[in-house]
């Protein structure tokens, strides 16, 4: 584990030039760049150098290049300009590549762990309803940032925060105790009490409704148990049909975060008294505030309100007693948020460290899905649910198989199906970078070629066909991948532990699916020009070795995505 191909080659190359730079007699280390393509793999520009050497970055680097030993990883190590360029031997690169994915296998760029322990909270969707395609990238962007932290060595625990306390929910609990859903009634729990939710929505244009809502509001803001038990209890009704949903592409939580917990246990009250005594809060008819100004936030409002008239406590003051607890257990607590909540994250943020507590909130935020005519919207039920989007998916994909392989068993083309439409949902939403936004079109989302997870699953399956159809391998020589197909698709293969690195530090996803697509364009392109069960015996068997180690990879980096890895389609 932690073994990385291209990592223990640019360590070497760091190592050279800095033996030769010690030579020239200064301590000065030089960084160290990917040049293009036909330059080689490494570059060190010696502009650094320019002053204290008094020569020109183009002598410096001739000087460099000529002092460095002839070192079998290096094909060549010249100059080029003020560069100093290192081209990879590309049998050392073969067989290095080759041997360490034949031995980590399902490990391979995986990092040894690291100790830290990091809550990444995603999805926290108000539990009143189903979740819907213009929120999907939260929960996908979670799960598949939380699967590359875990290869990154990295202790994570998933949560949702369930907002119970919110007006939302509330409004929902009032509806189900006093309106008559008539008709057939849906079979999950979160379809189901949508209906409820936008009654009792329209039943508030009512003075006494809006009434019983509001006290009904006190009272568990007051800590009412019997509130919280009805309200909580409904909830939970909404929480069990959305992870079923998410069940069905593949996202798990570890654990759930009650919102009412930190009003109950007074963990609330406490962030109150504590921001009330600062003098960069003040009251406005009774409401505590924070005053915008003092920390260069500036807009139409310069008060940020930390609790209502009456005393009791917002969304965002509860916000930060669950993010100080967080902190107790915690070395890292990372947000996926929607766009919208990025004053709200910043408020929070600045009030958990004025409470006293150093680290730093990272959120990461994304832009909503929306449809070609416009944003989605519950209340006005312009919405596509996830629940429609899987089932259209899978619908389509059985569409593919039943054409494709007529001869497979029910079972057999009803778990591909699952499989691929799946794995298009999620790739479709992970390829793109998520502060862009995303216009839902189906044929996009549930397109079978191209840049798409069907695209990459079907290279897996080809792979492992070909492996079916093959004796089981003995031994090989890398030394015979010498075609330029093969030296491609070993270099790529070679970036997936640096790819996952770069991935984990800056925080990002998109990457990945682009990973995925290229690996898999390259293996089909040497599956092209590069037979493999018809060459001849010592070839065919580097080639296999080739495909197997290109299969391990590709099942790595679909488990990545959270998509699944099929034998066949």
């Amino acid at each position: 584990m932690d073994f990385n191909p291209l990592e223990m080659f640019s360590n070497r190359a760091f190592d050279l030039v800095n033996q030769a730079l010690s030579k020239l007699g200064t301590h000065t280390r030089l960084s160290i760049e990917v040049p293009p393509e036909d330059m080689g793999d490494f570059a060190f520009p010696c502009f650094l150098l320019a002053k204290e050497l008094r020569k020109s970055p183009v002598e410096i680097a001739k000087i460099i290049s000529q002092s460095i030993p002839k070192d079998k990883l290096f094909a060549s190590i010249e100059a080029s300009g003020p560069y100093v360029n290192f081209r990879i031997e590309p049998s050392e690169l073969s067989r290095i590549t080759v041997e360490s994915i034949m031995e980590f296998r399902e490990e391979y760029g995986n990092s040894e762990p690291t100790g830290i322990k990091i809550n990444l909270e995603h999805t926290s969707a108000n539990p009143n309803g189903p979740l819907h395609v213009g929120r999907a990238r939260n929960p996908i962007i979670g799960d598949t940032l939380a699967r590359i932290l875990r290869r990154c060595g990295h202790e994570v625990t998933t949560e949702f925060y369930v907002d119970d306390m919110g007006k939302q929910q509330v409004t929902l609990t009032w509806g189900v105790e006093n309106l008559t859903q008539e008709g057939e009634i849906p079979e999950k729990a979160d379809h189901a009490m949508v209906w409820y939710y936008q009654e009792a929505s329209k039943q508030m244009e009512k003075p006494e409704v809006l009434a019983e809502i509001n006290a009904m509001i006190s009272k568990y803001e007051a800590k009412d148990k019997n509130i919280a038990e009805r309200v909580q209890a409904n909830c939970k009704k909404v929480l069990e049909g959305m992870t079923r949903s998410l069940r069905r592409l593949d996202i798990h939580f570890d654990s759930f975060a009650w919102e009412s917990r930190y009003v109950f246990d007074g963990s609330v009250e406490r962030v109150v008294e504590k921001l009330r005594a600062m003098d960069c809060t003040a009251e406005d008819n009774g409401a505590l505030y924070l005053s915008l100004e003092e920390f260069d936030i500036t807009g139409q409002e310069n008060k940020f309100f930390l609790t209502r008239g009456d005393g009791s406590s917002l969304y965002s003051t509860r916000d930060m007693a669950y993010h100080l607890d967080k902190f107790v257990n915690y070395d890292r607590a990372i947000d996926i948020l929607g766009e919208d909540h990025r004053l709200k994250a910043k408020i929070v943020g600045i009030g958990v460290n004025l409470l006293g507590q150093e680290k730093q909130i990272e959120p990461i935020f994304y832009s909503f899905v929306s449809l070609p005519e416009g944003k989605m919207s519950t209340r006005r039920g312009r919405v596509v649910y996830i629940d429609d989007l899987i089932e259209e998916a899978v619908t389509m994909a059985r569409k593919e198989v039943d054409l494709r392989r007529p001869e497979l068993t029910e079972e057999l083309k009803r778990g591909i199906a699952d499989a691929v439409g799946t794995g298009a949902i999620r790739y479709n939403i992970i390829r793109i970078q998520a502060e862009k936004q995303i216009v839902f079109k189906w044929e996009e989302a549930l397109s079978f070629d191209g840049n798409s997870g069907p695209f990459v699953q079907y290279s897996h399956a080809r792979a492992s066909s070909i492996l079916r159809k093959a004796s089981p391998l003995k031994k090989y020589d890398t030394a015979k991948l010498t075609h330029p197909s093969e030296i491609l698709l070993i270099k790529i293969l070679a970036r997936f532990p640096s790819m996952l690195k770069e991935c984990g530090t800056s925080m990002a996803c998109h990457p990945v699916a682009a990973y995925a697509f290229e690996l898999a364009s390259t293996f089909n392109q040497f599956y092209r020009d590069c037979p493999v069960l018809i060459a001849e015996p010592e070839l065919k068997d580097s080639r296999l070795a080739l495909v197997i180690a290109t299969k391990f990879v590709l099942s790595n980096t679909l488990d990545t995505l959270g998509i699944v890895a099929p034998e066949e389609l």
